[in-house]
């Protein structure tokens, strides 16, 4: 039974791969797995099952430079959004960051919205429950390989981990959001700017992001454990568990995708969406300053694939200077 698929580039030329129990296995006739995943669509049969008809020869790994599982041939037309707040725990660093902006017996607005998902979070199904939060994170073209340099902008004032898991979306000619399957990411963001001010959230989350080589298809388990972990100069810095999935959260996935989705303009034919689901662990409210030079690896047992990414800052530049025409 077909567990995973990857996307890969070798001798130039791209491909898709299935895992399973017996290892690798080329995917024949398909490029990409959105090339696959729209031809499922058409055929009117699941992604698992096209890709199980087309299984082929067996590919090694180590041979292979893994590409991010899901892309799109216009990267505008890749949404990358995410949710937070939405793990139990997850309040705890982000209250502490934010609760500067609170006094006396007042919650922080991170505090309140954690606790409104906690009891409006997992609605029956059939229902809607609260909303969570939502950020806009960029386009497909931040999508970092589980292998690539990870880059913060000149400007970025941090940059730090958030071992994540995030669902993949296609969304079909009828303008219906389909799940194509779930993938281990970094989602990476600038933690020193969100705590100056809770209103530059938005800010602090248009910056590179990762996602694992794997596309895991079909459900994704209720209890996932994993490591975050940062090394320096060949030695762990910082090393730390994480969970996720439904039974660690304060939100369904189903109530963060509704929430998601509702809004029109995310549900344009052809486009891909990726959506993190957000974290309860992040070693920067552990007091770890990353630098460049620091390597992020994150690992999850629902995931075979690691990701391990090198932090680099991008060359400083000129300010923005706008012309008129």
């Amino acid at each position: 039974m077909i567990v995973s698929l990857i996307q890969f580039e070798r001798g130039g030329q791209r491909g898709v791969a299935a895992l399973n129990d017996d290892g690798a296995r080329a995917v024949q006739g398909c490029a990409s797995t959105r090339e696959l995943a729209l031809e499922a669509l058409a055929g009117g049969q699941s992604l698992a099952a096209l890709a199980q008809a087309r299984i082929g020869e067996g590919v090694d790994l180590a041979s292979l430079r893994l590409l991010p599982p899901i892309d799109h041939t216009d990267p505008a037309h890749l949404l990358v959004s995410g949710t937070g707040l939405t793990h139990l725990g997850s309040a705890e660093g982000r209250d502490k960051m934010h609760r500067a902006a609170a006094s006396g017996d007042n919650l922080t607005d991170s505090m309140r919205m954690f606790l409104m998902g906690l009891e409006g979070g997992k609605p029956a199904p059939g229902e809607v429950g609260v909303q969570p939060e939502w950020f806009y994170k960029g386009d497909g073209s931040i999508i970092v390989a589980p292998d690539a340099p990870l880059a913060m902008p000149h400007f970025a004032e941090d940059g730090s981990e958030e071992p994540e898991i995030a669902g993949i979306y296609l969304i079909d000619a009828e303008g219906a959001p389909v799940r194509l399957g779930f993938a281990l990411g970094n989602e990476f963001s600038d933690h020193v700017t969100e705590r100056q001010n809770y209103l530059w959230l938005a800010h602090s989350k248009l910056r590179q992001t990762v996602l694992g080589a794997e596309l895991r298809l079909g459900d994704l388990p209720a209890d996932v454990r994993g490591v975050s972990r940062i090394c320096r100069d060949g030695a762990v810095l910082w090393e730390k568990p994480f969970l996720s999935g439904e039974a660690n959260m304060s939100h369904t996935i189903a109530n963060l995708e509704h929430h998601h989705f509702k809004n029109a303009l995310f549900r344009r034919p052809g486009d891909v969406h990726v959506h993190f689901f957000g974290t309860a662990t992040l070693s920067f409210t552990e007091g770890i300053a990353t630098r460049a030079g620091d390597i992020f690896e994150i690992e999850a047992d629902a995931f075979r694939l690691p990701l391990s990414n090198r932090l680099v800052r991008e060359a400083p530049q000129t300010p923005i200077a706008v012309r008129m025409l």
